[in-house]
């Protein structure tokens, strides 16, 4: 019995074969996107859980709001980690990290410039899931010239694993002995370091501030530890610690800070949660979000939902075609039982074909997919270990699911009435076809109207004014590579043809330097006018260099002595302060972290705000003071030869430094690396939106050609008396383009509101405009009447004598 519904199944479809190649085209163009975007959002919850113990780990954040600002931290204090391993027994283990960037490493004659160096603590193997090649993990980091590199920077440097004993050369001077090789840390993990180096040989880490947070501080949980119980201890630890240093500095008791509502908290963030939820300062990496995985998830399942409903709509469109067949086989004796199952069978064989050709897809597209999502997907045997299985309940889920109204509306056609004529299949009165085209076109317009405000608010942001101008300045990053010789840099680069100004500093707009301390109004430390900002040491052609607008005040000047105890603010910090008119104003600056010693500053200049965070966050306080930093070069160019001026760069680099490479990079370019999870984001969505309107359309076009076909002896006679193409086309299309009306008046509001919802994540945001809906609404309209009319025209076109000769 079921060889002859495989026998049926395949004939009845080889006779269709429009029919056939729509729905089979169709759903494999849903299942692919659906598996694509399975094994994106995977890969975003993997993140992390390779650690074997990573349902134990939490990172503990500090959340701090004081001097008119709020802020969230992924570090803590350097004696953080000891004290609560030393008061907390929940705590089996602790470690920490701390971050330091760049350093240069001798390679025979050459020094390469190396960016993912880390301070770890010699405990970080026994929180994390490090597996070492060479060394061993409870000694490897005891030492304080000791470092653990991993198997891909062992290879690079010494061109073998076996690199323990050896030696590594930092910035020409620091001597490292290589007492580990570890595995490469898997791409799912929200840290990635080539270098751990030994934390005993940074003199930072042992300092007893609780008023400086600078370090990653990772506890590993005892089993069967209560969370909540330990995040209850916080309060008392910072009140104990944070409290005594903070009368010290400030001169006020924690408790008077709280009334003055501020705070200084201590939370406790899982490990396996920071990727997608945790987007606070000093992150190890650039975090991912839950928000994204949660719209391709319901992305995912709409689409596959279209396709499905393709294929209802076009089995029940169909029903008139083959009712007589069902006639037949009822009056020949054929159970209903039987019919249903037939019909599913042809449902499943579609659906196993779709599959096929959607993991086919898949495959291919998986170099496309990863360069736009920036990931590293590829079928492996770990995947379809498990990706077989869930295709094959998928084959049937989705072929029931998809073949269960044909069939059970195929089914239920009485004898008689098909035999005797009575059964009337036309578009017209099919609530249930009409009802899922709605639900199809809501999906599309939705997704459309999705992606337009997406790519509006991501032009908004790169045509912005952020206060400084972005464009046409070089960054050269590695300066301090240079040591005395970064002035005589500067000072040639300055003479260059083509060059309108140079700058030396860390602290720029799209860099990651920060550095945030506190400023009073006076000596007395008075907290209510106390302001917390961000200090950046420039000098006097950062302004310039950088196009920034003074709106009140003068810059800075290396002839005038006094601007060594000058400062330069923003426009937040001037509204912070309170002050009408800042201009010759003082502030002053504790330098330790017991207010024993001050330093006086008078206010020079006041700056127009600029945007050096993301514009999901609101401007916060700035103040400039003129001081030396090594941190980067900032080159601003005006040449129509770019790549000429760039190579004159490069020489007087070389000219400097035979040795060391150059890295550099442009401002534009930084600026849009910021964004790259948004503008990925914007390209999938399009890529999406692009899928789910094409599967929508092969479902519309197949149910415009059986609607074109159910009313061809109408359009016949409508010809033979007098009807023109537009006449004949306008009434094939009609009833759909209502349909589509009616799905644009369902998705512009829900696609509003999931929008808004988005962009209120924006401090900075342009809103969604009226020409948005209606873009979207008009565009939806073209692309359906389109579709329609390809079948429309046909019909039209056809010789009425054709469709009348039967009667």
């Amino acid at each position: 019995m079921f060889k002859n519904y495989i026998k049926t199944a395949f004939r009845s479809l080889k006779k269709n074969k429009g029919f056939t190649l729509i729905n089979v085209f169709g759903l494999a163009l849903g299942l692919c996107v659906c598996m694509l975007i399975v094994f994106y959002v995977i890969d975003e919850l993997s993140y992390d859980k390779f650690n074997t113990k990573a349902d134990r780990i939490y990172r503990v954040n500090n959340e701090i709001k004081f001097g008119g600002n709020t802020n969230d931290y992924a570090v803590s204090p350097a004696p953080l980690a000891q004290t609560f391993l030393n008061n907390f027994p929940e705590i089996e283990k602790a470690t920490r990290f701390r971050e330091r960037g760049n350093f240069k490493v001798r390679k025979g004659d050459e020094n390469i410039q190396e960016h993912r160096f880390v301070y770890a603590d010699p405990q970080v193997f026994d929180v994390f899931t490090l597996p070492m090649l060479q060394g061993d993990p409870k000694t490897a980091l005891n030492d304080p010239k000791s470092v653990v590199i991993n198997e891909t920077t062992a290879k690079k440097y010494f061109n073998t694993t076996d690199a323990v004993g050896k030696s590594l050369i930092f910035n020409d001077t620091l001597l490292y002995k290589v007492t580990g090789v570890i595995k490469d840390i898997p791409k799912q993990s929200h840290f990635n370091f080539d270098f751990l180096l030994a934390m005993s040989g940074l003199n930072e880490s042992k300092e007893n501030s609780w008023l400086s947070n600078n370090f990653n501080t990772y506890l590993l949980l005892k089993k069967g530890a209560s969370v909540a119980r330990l995040d209850a201890k916080f309060p008392e630890v910072v009140r104990k610690y944070v409290g005594g240093e903070l009368q010290a500095a400030v001169h006020m008791t924690y408790d008077q800070l709280e009334k003055s509502g501020s705070y200084f908290k201590l939370t406790l963030t899982p490990l396996k949660d920071i990727h997608l939820t945790s987007n606070r300062v000093a992150e190890l990496s650039g975090n991912g979000n839950i928000q994204y995985v949660y719209i391709f998830s319901a992305i995912a399942i709409f689409i596959l939902l279209i396709a499905c409903v393709n294929f209802m709509n076009l089995s029940t469109a169909r029903s008139s075609n083959r009712a007589r067949e069902v006639g037949v086989r009822k009056v020949l004796g054929s159970p209903r039982k039987y019919l249903i199952a037939q019909f599913l069978s042809e449902s499943i064989i579609v659906t196993f074909i779709a599959t096929v050709i959607a993991v086919i897809g898949a495959w291919l597209l998986f170099p496309v997919f990863n360069q736009i999502a920036d990931k590293q997907l590829a079928f492996t045997v770990s995947i379809f270990a498990w990706l077989l299985p869930v295709l094959f309940v998928a084959v049937l889920v989705i072929g029931c699911l998809a073949g269960s109204y044909p069939a059970f509306f195929l089914s239920a056609f009485q004898p008689i009435d098909v035999l005797k004529g009575k059964l009337s299949a036309g578009f017209k009165g099919g609530f249930l076809r009409s009802f899922l085209v709605v639900f199809q076109f809501s999906v599309s317009i939705f997704l459309i109207i999705g992606t337009l405000v997406i790519h509006h608010q991501l032009k908004y942001i790169q045509n912005k004014d952020l206060g400084y101008d972005r464009q046409q300045v070089m960054i050269i990053n590695n300066i301090d590579a240079l040591d005395n010789r970064a002035k005589v840099l500067k000072e040639e680069l300055r003479r260059l043809p083509g060059v309108v100004s140079t700058t030396m500093t860390g602290y720029v707009p799209t860099g990651g330097w920060r550095n945030s301390t506190t400023f009073f109004q006076s000596q007395a430390l008075d907290t209510k006018t106390a302001l917390a900002s961000q200090l950046w040491d420039v000098d006097e052609d950062y302004v310039p260099t950088m196009g920034m607008k003074l709106v009140a005040g003068r810059n800075f000047s290396k002839e005038n002595k006094v601007d060594s105890s000058a400062v330069i603010l923003n426009e937040a910090a001037v509204k912070l302060l309170g002050f009408k008119n800042a201009i010759n104003k003082e502030l002053y600056r504790p330098m330790d972290n017991m207010a024993k010693t001050f330093k006086q500053l008078h206010i020079i200049g006041v700056v127009k705000d600029f945007n050096f965070n993301t514009l999901r966050e609101n401007i916060t306080p700035v103040i400039f003071s003129l001081s030396e930093n090594r941190g980067s070069l900032a080159i601003r160019i005006n040449t129509a030869n770019t790549n000429t001026l760039i190579a004159q760069i490069k020489g007087k680099w070389r000219t400097l430094s035979p040795n060391q490479q150059i890295d550099y990079s442009f401002m534009d370019e930084d600026f849009e690396r910021t964004y790259r999870t948004e503008q990925r984001m914007g390209n999938i969505f399009i890529a999406f939106t692009s899928m789910a309107i094409i599967i929508a359309c092969l479902g519309l076009f197949g149910l415009a050609a059986y609607a074109a076909e159910q009313r061809t002896k109408e359009i016949g006679i409508r010809k033979v008396l007098g009807a023109n193409v537009s006449i004949i086309v306008a009434m094939l299309s009609k009833d759909f383009i209502k349909l589509v009306i009616v799905s644009i008046l369902i998705a512009s509001p829900l696609a509003w509101l999931a929008m808004q919802q988005w962009l209120n994540s924006f401090a900075y945001r342009d809103g969604i405009k009226w020409w948005i809906i209606l873009s979207a609404g008009i565009g939806a309209i073209v692309i359906a009447f389109i579709t329609i009319s390809f079948q429309s025209i046909k019909a039209a076109l056809a010789n009425p004598v054709k469709s009348l000769k039967s009667e």
